[in-house]
């Protein structure tokens, strides 16, 4: 019986078969969406076209189609258009059917209308790799056979399965409904883990949706993104160059009044601006939140669950739930103050018609009543945020 033109021990087809699919994850988290889709960085074109060609083997995927629907995902993320949101979804339909939800994306013309400009156009684009998509995956197939006898349509079968499971099922889903969150951006994302190795980084989801721009997925420095380690390794090559990164925030000396600079700061670094706002109340929260319990004798879910909401909008509550969080803010004064307070600066990136000189104002007003309200944390809060430059 043919054994293939490489006889390896057990051991050594798993090996090959987890290296043949890395190399698929670093092609789809590398060219696919932090070059095509965010343009995050650029590629030499001898790098571009193998990570093309290396996915139109194992993948069958169309470049324009896999940017148009991630940059839909952006656009419309947690809404009934969103083409994969386990919010609106079911999070089993995502996991499940993510493959069958990204076939129906791809089908739908204006989404690669209005989603997929600026991928690749060439000859080989048109002519190949989106004209005849499945012919690489048979290619795959019939060379994975010859190197390595009947197992190879074993190896075949789970790099086929591997990107519909981990990227169109755990990222998509997953990422969107269970995990940790180091900012609290609009939308559901979560980082799954903070080691991205297994899936090249995208594990970092939630630091992606707070930063759709960055080359780097990693922003404590806890965490690892194996995807920009590979981005780095190819720059010192010079076949790469990244041209966007998360903005570090810089504090400066202390300042009087709030300016520009400040203001500028605030917005672009708001979901950072939040995240501190929460872990420096954190304290604060759970001591009215305990006093609460103790006057109301209420159950220690409802109290989780107040502690939860003061982190969300109160519209995006059910009418049972607005009525108990109401009633605990008029319970207590101080949770009354940072929730509102915390909704006023959010007000001051949320005002797109207002100039820059009100916004400044408006800034600085939010701090002179943060720093008269008597709160420790709050009053600290607001002294270093007019430090930031």
């Amino acid at each position: 019986m043919y054994s293939g033109l490489l006889e390896l021990p057990w051991w050594g087809y798993v090996v090959v078969t987890l290296v043949l699919t890395h190399i698929t994850i670093a092609s789809v988290t590398i060219f696919l969406h932090r070059h095509q889709a965010h343009r995050a960085l650029d590629l030499h074109p001898v790098v571009s076209h193998f990570f093309r060609f290396w996915l139109w083997l194992t993948t069958g995927m169309v470049t324009k189609e896999w940017a148009a629907i991630h940059r839909k995902h952006h656009a419309r993320c947690e809404t009934a258009q969103d083409p994969h949101s386990p919010q609106i979804m079911g999070l089993r339909k995502v996991l499940l059917e993510g493959t069958e939800l990204y076939r129906r994306e791809a089908a739908n013309a204006e989404t690669l209308e209005n989603f997929g400009r600026g991928t690749p156009e060439d000859w080989l684009e048109r002519n190949l790799y989106a004209r005849y998509s499945v012919v690489g995956i048979g290619i795959m197939l019939a060379a994975n056979v010859i190197l390595f006898g009947p197992i190879g349509i074993t190896i075949w079968a789970v790099q086929m399965l591997w990107i519909p499971l981990f990227a169109a099922g755990v990222i998509n889903g997953l990422g969107h409904y269970w995990g940790y969150r180091n900012f609290p951006v609009e939308d559901a994302s979560t980082n799954i883990m903070p080691w991205g190795v297994l899936i090249g980084g995208e594990e970092l989801h939630n630091n992606h949706h707070a930063y759709g721009s960055s080359a780097r997925l990693s922003c404590k420095w806890y965490e690892f993104d194996i995807g920009w380690a590979y981005i780095r390794s190819l720059e010192t090559f010079g076949l790469a160059q990244v041209k966007k990164l998360a903005p570090r925030l810089r504090v400066g000396p202390a300042k009087p009044e709030c300016d520009a600079d400040t203001l500028q700061a605030v917005i672009t670094h708001r979901y950072a601006v939040l995240a501190r706002y929460a872990k420096s109340l954190k304290r604060t929260w759970r001591q009215e939140i305990r006093a609460l319990g103790v006057k109301a004798d209420a159950s220690r879910a409802e109290l989780k669950r107040i502690r939860r909401w003061l982190n969300v909008e109160i519209e995006s509550l059910s009418r049972a739930e607005r009525l108990r969080f109401e009633a605990a803010l008029n319970a207590s004064r101080v949770l009354q103050t940072v929730y509102s307070m915390r909704r006023e600066l959010m007000a001051v990136w949320a005002r797109s018609s207002a100039s820059k000189e009100q916004l400044v104002r408006q800034l600085e007003d939010w701090c002179r009543r943060a720093e008269a309200s008597g709160i420790v944390p709050l009053v600290e809060f607001s002294q270093r945020l007019r430090r930031y430059a």
